[in-house]
């Protein structure tokens, strides 16, 4: 990796031999083993692992999940706020797994639209709630400094499994709750 990004320095342009740029290859090949660490990591198991029973049937929401993941298209970041729920059937997981999900799909090079489903579906396979609802809300670089340069835009995307899906109701009422609350 290391010269491979020598490599981008010269066809930029640069000299990587200056005081400035020495090092810059080892810190970025750092850089990129730290933003593609989801590549090591098994969401599903950390959803198996953090299992309890429990008869709760309410919904369960955690909101405002920062995340910084990377643009397959351009390997640029983007990032944003992750809101996930479900409904428990029989059992709950620990709620900071939630987020941890949320983190290992995002550590990988990506397209929201398939991070939103990949969170989604990851919860119903390994928790088998009632239903999960995932919203992602953010900001991607490639438009906002590239192309079509606009910097207050930002991308939402869905995904609605089991009773969310099926239940105008309980989709309202997720999406009420994420809305204009804390940590938006």
């Amino acid at each position: 990796m290391e010269e491979i990004i020598r490599q981008l320095l010269v066809n930029l342009g640069e000299d990587p031999e200056r005081e400035g740029l020495q090092r810059t290859p080892a810190r970025v090949a750092r850089a990129w083993a730290e933003t593609t660490a989801g590549y090591a990591q098994d969401p599903g198991a950390m959803v198996r692992a953090a299992l309890f029973e429990a008869e709760s049937k309410e919904m369960v929401v955690v909101g405002g999940i920062d995340f910084y993941s990377t643009c397959e298209h351009h390997l640029l970041p983007f990032f944003g706020k992750a809101y996930v729920a479900y409904i428990p059937k029989g059992r709950i997981v620990g709620l900071s797994k939630m987020a941890r999900v949320v983190e290992a799909y995002a550590r990988r090079l990506q397209v929201q639209e398939r991070m939103t489903a990949q969170i989604a579906q990851c919860l119903m396979e390994n928790l088998e709630p009632l239903g999960v609802a995932v919203v992602l809300r953010a900001q991607h670089l490639c438009m906002m400094t590239r192309g079509v340069q606009k910097q207050n835009s930002y991308a939402v995307t869905s995904e609605m499994l089991g009773c969310f899906k099926k239940s105008p109701k309980t989709r309202a009422e997720f999406l009420q709750l994420i809305r204009d609350k804390p940590g938006n």
